[in-house]
C-alpha cells in the first residue's frame, strides 16, 4: 500500500453482489482506500485485521445480515461510521439501523452523487469525533478543573488566569453571562488553591431578601430578629480556612456591601445582633453577571468595594463567542446525561450540530445542557436528529444563515443540505476555498465542482 493510501480514509464495502462490489469500488477508489467484502464473516475478519474508517453494506445478504453486521463491527470498532444500503428500503428497516448505530441509510440503485456527499459528511464526522477523543484525553489531563469544558483559544485564555492565580490568596472577580459557567471557575479556583483541604461555601446572593443575607453571610445572635431563635453560624464562620464564592454579588444592598467592604479590610466582623468580633481566614471569589463598572457609575455599587473585588479578574465568554467547543460540551453532555437518566444515546447528527452552531444560546452552557437533556430524554434513536430539536431551536436556525440541514415540515434534501453547508464555510472562512473545503473535509477541486454547478444560482463566486 503507498504512502498515498495509508493517508486516505478506509472503506469496506460489504454485498453478495460483485457487480455491485465492482461498481462502488471503481466509483470511490479515486479518493478512498476501498476494501470489499461478499459476505459479513469475512468483513469481520477484515475488521479484526486493520482498521476502517467507514462500513459499506447491504442489509440482505446470505448468512449475516447487514444491521447485524454493523452491531459487530462496531463492537470491534467503535468509532466506525456504518451506513447501509437495501433494495429493499423501508420506515422499520431505516429506523432500526438508526437504533444499531448506522450514520445513515441508502436504497439501492445507490445514487452516486448522494453516496459522495454521505461519505464526506461521514468523514467529517468520524474526524469531529477522533478530535473528541483526543480532547477528552487533554481534559482529562487537566485535574483541577473538572466540569469546565472547552478547547477554544478564549477558554485557554481562562484557564491560564485560573492557573496563575488559583496558588494565590487574592480576591478573584469571575465574570459573564448567567449560564456561562462561574462557579465551576470558583471551584477551580479552590480546588487549586492551597487551600483545597478547606470548605468551598457558595451563597447566592440574588436568592435571599436583603435581612436573610446579612444573617446567611454573617450569622446571627438569638433574639436579633423575628425568628432568630437561636445563634446561628454564618457563611464567613463556615468557610473559614477555605473559599468563600459570592455569585451575583451585584444584588448586594449598600448596608451589606459597606460590612463586606470591612471584612475584605480586616478579616472580622459581627453577627447580626453581637457585639463581639469574629476573625476569618477565607479567600473570597465573587462573580456577577452584570457590568459592575456601570453599576459603579450609576452609584449602585461602592467603588471602594469593586476595586476590592477586582484584584484578578476572569472573564468568561458566552457560547456563541466560543462555538468551536459545542461539539465537545454534547458529547461530555450526553455521556453525562445518559448516566443520569439510564438511556443510552450514542451522539447526534450532523443537522443537528448544524443548529446548535447557528443557534445564539441565549442561555449559554447552562440553555445547551437542558437542550441536550430534553432531546435525549424524548429521543427514540441511538443519536439525536433534527427531529428532536426544540422548536425554538429549530425556527432560530432556519432564519439563521448558518448550515442547517432542517425544515419545518422536515428534513432538507441531500443537495440543500451540501450547498447550505458549503455555503456557510465560505462564509466563516472569508470566501477562502482552500480552507473552507479543510473544514468541510473535501477536496479543494471537489468544492470547485460543486460551486460551478451552484454558478447560475449563486452570487457569481470567488474571482
Amino acid at each position: 500500500m503507498s504512502v498515498s493510501d495509508r493517508t486516505r480514509h478506509a472503506v469496506l464495502i460489504v454485498d453478495d453482489d460483485k457487480s455491485t462490489r465492482d461498481g462502488l469500488r471503481r466509483a470511490l477508489e479515486l479518493d478512498y482506500e476501498v476494501i470489499t467484502a461478499e459476505s459479513g464473516e469475512i468483513a469481520l475478519r477484515t475488521l479484526d485485521s486493520r482498521q476502517v474508517d467507514i462500513l459499506l453494506s447491504d442489509v440482505r445478504m446470505p448468512g449475516m445480515d447487514g444491521l447485524t453486521l454493523l452491531q459487530r463491527a462496531l463492537a470491534r470498532q467503535p468509532g466506525l461510521v456504518g451506513i447501509l444500503l437495501t433494495a429493499y428500503g423501508s420506515v422499520e428497516t431505516a429506523v432500526e439501523a438508526m437504533k444499531r448505530g448506522a450514520y445513515d441509510f441508502l436504497t439501492k440503485p445507490v445514487n452516486l452523487d448522494h453516496l459522495e456527499i454521505l461519505l464526506k459528511r461521514a468523514v467529517r464526522s468520524s474526524q469531529i469525533e477522533s478530535e473528541n477523543r483526543a480532547l477528552r484525553e487533554q481534559l482529562d489531563a487537566r485535574p483541577g478543573f473538572e466540569g469546565i469544558i472547552g478547547t477554544s483559544e478564549r477558554m485557554q485564555q481562562v484557564y491560564d488566569v485560573i492557573r496563575q492565580a488559583a496558588p494565590t490568596q487574592a480576591t478573584v472577580l469571575v465574570t459573564g453571562e448567567s449560564g456561562t459557567g462561574k462557579e465551576l471557575v470558583a471551584r477551580a479556583l479552590h480546588g487549586l488553591s492551597t487551600r483545597t483541604k478547606g470548605p468551598f461555601v457558595a451563597v447566592h446572593c440574588a436568592a435571599l431578601s436583603p435581612t436573610l443575607l446579612e444573617s446567611e453571610l454573617f450569622g446571627h445572635e438569638a433574639g436579633s430578629f423575628t425568628g432568630a431563635t437561636g445563634r446561628r453560624k454564618g457563611r464567613f464562620e463556615v468557610a473559614d480556612g477555605g473559599t468563600l464564592f459570592l455569585d451575583e454579588i451585584s444584588e448586594l444592598e449598600a448596608r451589606t456591601q459597606v460590612k463586606l467592604l470591612r471584612v475584605l479590610e480586616e478579616r472580622r466582623f459581627e453577627r447580626v445582633g453581637g457585639e463581639s468580633s469574629i476573625e476569618t481566614d477565607i479567600r473570597l471569589i465573587a462573580a456577577s453577571n452584570k457590568d459592575l463598572h456601570a453599576l459603579v457609575a450609576e452609584g449602585k455599587f461602592r467603588e471602594d468595594l469593586f476595586f476590592r473585588l477586582d484584584v484578578v479578574s476572569v472573564a468568561l465568554p458566552p457560547l456563541r463567542e466560543r462555538l468551536d467547543d459545542i461539539p465537545l460540551l454534547c458529547d461530555h453532555f450526553i455521556k453525562v446525561l445518559n448516566e443520569k437518566n439510564g438511556r443510552s444515546v450514542e451522539g447526534i447528527t450532523p443537522d443537528v450540530m448544524a443548529a446548535f452552531m447557528a443557534y445564539r444560546w441565549p442561555g449559554n452552557v447552562r440553555e445547551l445542557r437542558n437542550t441536550i437533556e430534553k432531546m435525549l430524554v424524548l429521543s427514540r434513536g441511538q443519536r439525536l436528529t433534527a427531529r428532536d430539536l426544540p422548536r425554538n431551536i429549530r425556527e432560530a436556525a432556519q432564519m439563521s444563515d448558518g448550515p442547517v440541514p432542517v425544515a419545518a415540515t422536515g428534513p432538507a434534501t441531500i443537495e440543500d443540505v451540501e450547498r447550505r453547508a458549503i455555503e456557510s464555510a465560505l462564509r466563516r472562512n472569508r470566501g477562502n476555498r482552500s480552507r473552507a473545503a479543510k473544514e468541510l473535509g473535501i477536496s479543494r477541486r471537489t468544492l470547485h465542482r460543486r460551486l460551478r454547478e451552484y454558478a447560475a444560482e449563486t452570487d457569481g463566486g470567488e474571482s
